[in-house]
């Protein structure tokens, strides 16, 4: 495995889901991404993410295996990412309604670069600014679209859902990813993503 990095872009958001993102009852569903807490700094487990609010309050993401309603799926989705390249390849063809980090992944990057899992099959590194080690994301997994973010992403265009979904898939929306390492580690807005030289 290659363990020469270039770096992909810097972090620009960082957010923690409180409660699920889609609300009433099928096929009915609502997005509503009113539940994201934008944060300065994100902690890092292997079960998922924590963050401390402006008063010091412990929040923990929805996809931690603490979460009393956690909507961890086997530990495969604890931690999410994606790119401000993708969002506006989602604005151009949806519209201005759309607004970076509405999709709900935890890290945003960015970068203009579009983002495959093919390209991130040997994860990402995370590159703190006060220090030299390098944090490894791994285990990446496309987060794929459903019916109520493809519904919201929409906002009324002439897209079909099934259009959307297609076109919201293969990354698009991001990816899961798990925390390589046993300890917890803390990441910041302005820490530096890194991927492996191909």
């Amino acid at each position: 495995m290659s363990t020469d990095l270039k770096p992909l872009g810097k972090i620009v958001r960082l957010q923690i889901q409180r409660a699920p993102l889609k609300t009433g009852e099928k096929p009915n569903r609502q997005y509503d991404p009113a539940p994201l807490l934008p944060v300065t700094q994100l902690t890092l487990t292997t079960e998922g993410a924590w963050a401390r609010s402006t008063e010091g309050e412990r929040i923990v993401d929805i996809h931690h295996l603490q979460h009393p309603d956690t909507h961890s799926i086997n530990n495969t989705n604890p931690l999410s990412v994606n790119f401000t390249s993708h969002y506006e390849m989602m604005k151009a063809e949806f519209g201005g309604h759309l607004w970076n980090g509405c999709a709900g992944e935890n890290i945003l990057v960015d970068t203009t670069a579009r983002l495959t899992l093919d390209q991130l099959a040997q994860g990402l590194a995370v590159q703190r600014q006060n220090g030299d080690e390098v944090i490894w994301l791994r285990e990446t997994l496309v987060a794929h679209p459903c019916r109520p973010f493809s519904g919201y992403v929409m906002g009324g265009t002439e897209a079909s859902v099934k259009e959307a979904l297609q076109f919201l898939d293969n990354g698009m929306r991001g990816f899961y990813c798990q925390l390589a390492h046993n300890q917890p580690v803390t990441i910041s807005i302005g820490d530096t993503i890194l991927i492996p030289i191909r």
